[in-house]
């Protein structure tokens, strides 16, 4: 029988998925990486000053293919057994200051994971992937060639 906090194994979708296990008397709690993720992911979206999180060039082209509705985008997680460590990876908006942003998504992150699902965090590690700059207003370029 396991104890608190044991890693199990659980078939979910038709995939082995390693999950964060807790064993009571009335049963069995087991919480999958991906919910973890999910949970790091929208609370780091939420902070202000983030545009967006980063997936990588393959999960970007998904995203903007509209084939990928994925909620831990540019989140990675390693979960043990009472604690986890995460690492994002985020876009900020153009003229925040990038260290107090990261700073608000490593406790907004950390109190989230915490509070919903009881493990530590040991480490939240924020990789600033990019800047998004505001669309400039357009303005008409005139046509400057010799007549």
């Amino acid at each position: 029988m396991c104890e608190v906090g044991c890693a199990n194994f659980d078939l979910v979708g038709g995939e082995d998925v390693e999950s964060l296990g807790t064993d009571n008397s009335l049963g069995s709690i087991r919480i999958a990486d991906e919910v973890v993720e999910v949970i790091a992911g929208l609370a780091a979206s939420e902070v202000e000053g983030v545009v967006g999180m980063s997936g990588g060039l393959v999960g970007d082209l998904a995203h903007m293919l509209g084939r990928n509705k994925n909620l831990s985008k540019g989140v990675k997680v390693e979960v043990g057994e009472h604690e986890v460590a995460v690492d994002l990876f985020i876009v900020v908006e153009y003229g925040v200051a990038i260290p107090d942003v990261a700073l608000n998504v490593q406790e907004s992150v950390k109190e989230a994971i915490e509070s919903m699902t009881g493990l530590k965090v040991v480490e939240a590690n924020v990789h600033v992937q990019g800047v998004n700059f505001k669309a400039l207003p357009e303005t008409k370029e005139e046509d400057f060639r010799l007549k």
